[in-house]
């Protein structure tokens, strides 16, 4: 298999799902994926895959060219050129998430508890790739905690990132029409902590998603139910919604300091106002980013999740 460059692309025009490819070889596009174990959409089939070698780099939503090896199985011998790639990643790993994407749908909830570093990096990662941020605050009806959550948030929407509350289970044909608008017609990949609601989502939006899911389970893992891992589903209005397993760390060790300091819209108009070119906006005197914070039109907790990106970034694996 053709090896990724560092942002998982390569060059090129990208094929068309389910079309025949070289002598042998079809296309299609990857729908699940649990360890070495990818389910492929081919032209109305799906079918079980592997890749060919023992390093894998392939996301759902990767367009794939893959050859038979049996009669339900196939092997991966290509991943076609991606418009995108979005992965978190620390000095020693990488866990990709989705390629080929148009937007994320972050997923929080009054309670339990949403962890704001967690938002505060899942939206770094979608202006650092060029991706639409959607917010959903979930579970409106604990109104106990909802002044908090809204609170919280309040900086988010400030700096102009679309947050759409809703209690999916009290209020579900609110909800569905809340969110089908945004996501016809697009590929969403869904984030977000456990607890939050994300299952619910899924099953408000695609009618048959347990059935999906089941069935996805059994072509993973021969017939084991397997709980955790990623999966797309398709939208009867059109559109894919790709859902992953919670998590509870978002690392971005790939995003170097000049991608940072651009993936912050706070940031960006003030970055040709610092004395020096190669100001790192942290510490530097005549920092119009620091000039800023001190003013207060740049929120503090902002400006530490960015000082915490650079520290992690410059974080080198033990030799």
């Amino acid at each position: 298999m053709k090896r990724l460059n560092k942002r998982g692309e390569r060059a090129g025009a990208q094929g068309a799902s389910g079309a025949a490819s070289a002598a042998g070889h079809f296309r299609g596009r990857v729908a699940a994926a649990h360890g070495r174990h990818y389910v492929v959409e081919s032209d109305g089939q799906t079918v079980l895959c592997f890749p060919r070698g023992k390093r894998s780099e392939i996301a759902v939503g990767d367009e794939v060219a893959w050859a038979r090896a049996g009669s339900d199985q196939g092997v991966i011998e290509e991943i076609l050129p991606r418009r995108n790639l979005l992965y978190r990643s620390d000095q020693f790993k990488s866990k990709l998430f989705a390629a080929n994407i148009d937007q994320l749908l972050i997923t929080l909830a009054t309670e339990p508890y949403f962890s704001e570093d967690l938002l505060g990096r899942a939206l770094v990662a979608a202006e650092a790739h060029g991706l639409k941020p959607l917010v959903v605050l979930n579970k409106t009806d604990v109104t106990a905690g909802l002044p908090a959550a809204r609170e919280r948030l309040a900086p988010y929407r400030a700096l102009g990132y679309e947050v759409l509350e809703m209690s999916i289970r009290q209020s579900p044909d609110d909800a569905r029409a809340q969110l089908l608008p945004h996501l016809a017609h697009k590929a969403t990949l869904l984030l977000g902590q456990s607890g939050m609601g994300k299952s619910t989502l899924v099953n408000l939006l695609v009618p048959n998603a347990d059935a999906a899911t089941r069935e996805i389970s059994t072509v993973l893992n021969s017939g084991k139910h397997t709980t955790t891992f990623t999966r797309m589903f398709h939208l009867p209005e059109g559109g894919l919604l790709i859902d992953s397993p919670g998590f509870q760390e978002f690392g971005l060790h790939h995003l170097k300091e000049g991608a940072l300091e651009r993936a912050f819209p706070e940031f960006r108009p003030l970055l040709t106002g610092c004395r020096f070119y190669n100001c790192h906006h942290l510490k530097e005197p005549g920092c119009a980013v620091l000039t800023a914070l001190a003013q207060g039109r740049i929120a503090p907790q902002r400006h530490t999740l960015y000082a915490q990106l650079v520290h992690e970034s410059e974080q080198e694996a033990p030799r």
